[in-house]
């Protein structure tokens, strides 16, 4: 951005200010990386995130070599991210990493990608495309920076997510199940089983599925699922509808070797899961 388009977007935006760089005339040009990149951090001081993120971005333009340049990448990243620009984020915080994938602030950079898309998680009813790259942009920083705090939040974050898309399958699955499509809904409660078994959606998910085999006439599958769910929520609300779904056709929750909740079980026993 030239000195003229930097000097109006100051003007609309950015009263506390006054001027990125005093009173006088000078063309940011013949400013020092220094100078520059004082005024993009008045400016995030100041409250004017996007003024500061295209300061810091002519620090990056004029002087490209300079320590301040690299310094001014992921200070624009942040700034981008303070104004709610999450592409722009993405584009600074991705070309950082680009040019110093082995720098300490590359960890930060790659925490504000995932952040950019975790921040546009909308609700379980919509499409989960976004929720879906928060979760990959977030497993990468706890994969590539397990030492960092950047990764310990963002294996909280990974928790929120899961549970957020296994809200997903579930709303489809109880969808399903509603409308009499049982092998429809059993799907989608078997992918909250396979992929999401650690979230707060695991119970409910283990009494559809009875439900959903009791309808069929399944009434084996339905009691292994009961003995899952009576397994780790023994003291749960849905441990207890199941069983009443149980006992008032005489069966009871049971275990059997010949279907895939077998491993599951076994696993689940052995303290493999939560």
């Amino acid at each position: 951005m030239g000195a003229l388009a930097l000097s109006a977007m100051l003007l609309t935006g950015c009263e506390t200010v006054g001027s990125l760089f005093g009173d006088d005339e000078v063309p940011i040009e013949n400013r020092s990386a220094r100078e520059i990149f004082d005024a993009a951090d008045a400016a995030l001081a100041a409250g004017e995130p996007e003024v500061a993120a295209s300061t810091f971005d002519e620090v990056e333009r004029l002087f490209p070599f300079s320590q301040l340049a690299k310094r001014a990448t992921i200070m624009s990243a942040y700034a981008h991210y303070e104004a709610g620009n999450m592409p722009a984020t993405r584009s600074s915080a991705q070309r950082y990493l680009d040019l110093y994938p082995t720098d300490d602030d590359a960890a930060y950079a790659q925490y504000l990608i995932s952040l950019s898309h975790y921040d546009n998680i909308v609700d379980v009813g919509r499409d989960q495309a976004t929720t879906t790259r928060a979760l990959e942009e977030l497993t990468e920083v706890v994969r590539r920076y397990p030492n960092t705090d950047y990764a310990r939040d963002a294996q909280l974050k990974l928790d929120l997510t899961n549970n957020h898309l296994a809200g997903k399958e579930m709303e489809v699955g109880r969808y399903y199940l509603k409308r009499g499509h049982y092998m429809a809904a059993v799907n989608r409660f078997r992918i909250v089983l396979e992929r999401y078994q650690t979230t707060a959606q695991t119970p409910e998910a283990l009494h559809r599925l009875v439900e959903a085999y009791l309808s069929m006439g399944l009434n084996r599958e339905a009691q292994t699922a009961a003995a899952v769910l009576g397994e780790n929520f023994v003291g749960s609300d849905w441990y207890a509808a199941s069983y009443s779904l149980l006992t008032d056709r005489d069966l009871r929750p049971a275990t059997r070797d010949d279907s895939w909740y077998d491993t599951l079980y076994r696993r689940i026993i052995q303290g493999k899961w939560l």
